[in-house]
């Protein structure tokens, strides 16, 4: 995996510069998002083992299929809100390389500082977003459209939970980030 946006090398784990304030946040977040990927995998293997069910009931035993394909959504809506912090964790989210080598290293390391920052503000916000869509879904009682009709709650909970993890997980490598940008013992980034 490329990692040239990068000063150096993704790395499962915390990264040293984060603040000793912060420790502790930062090793809770790496087992919750270490936790939140095993049960993404699971997740996906019962999105395929439903829709697989749901071919094959469909077109083998003729049978109607109604809570299948949302069953499935909510399933891969799972995994993907909720190990975006793992991904980030190894700052595996895809970059754009073309900047890193034209800039000095120093205005590089400026600029993944404002990068951690737009996008801290930004997954803060949709957070904020999110838990208030599960807040009016649980308290007027919305359901989907279906004839199922499931809760609407069980995806947009997933979607704000997964983006408040995403959200302290940039926060904290946000703070690590300024404070190796910042701090003059610590080695260059």
């Amino acid at each position: 995996m490329s990692h040239g946006f990068e000063l150096k090398p993704a790395r499962a784990g915390i990264d040293p510069d984060t603040p000793a304030l912060l420790m502790p946040l930062a090793r809770l977040l790496d087992v919750i998002n270490r936790t939140m990927v095993a049960l993404g995998m699971l997740a996906l293997l019962v999105a395929s083992c439903v829709l697989t069910y749901s071919v094959i009931s469909r077109y083998v035993m003729k049978a109607s299929t109604d809570w299948q394909d949302e069953a499935a959504v909510f399933c891969l809506v799972g995994a993907t809100f909720m190990c975006g912090a793992f991904v980030q964790q190894l700052r595996g989210h895809v970059g754009i390389e073309a900047l890193a080598g034209l800039l000095p290293r120093a205005v590089n390391r400026l600029r993944l500082a404002l990068v951690d920052l737009m996008c801290t503000a930004f997954c803060a916000f949709f957070a904020w977003k999110s838990w208030t869509l599960f807040h009016e879904a649980w308290a007027e009682g919305q359901t989907t459209s279906s004839s199922w009709a499931p809760p609407l709650w069980i995806p947009y909970s997933l979607m704000a939970a997964g983006m408040t993890l995403l959200s302290l997980q940039l926060l904290v490598q946000l703070t690590a980030r300024l404070n190796g940008l910042f701090n003059p013992s610590q080695g260059a980034r």
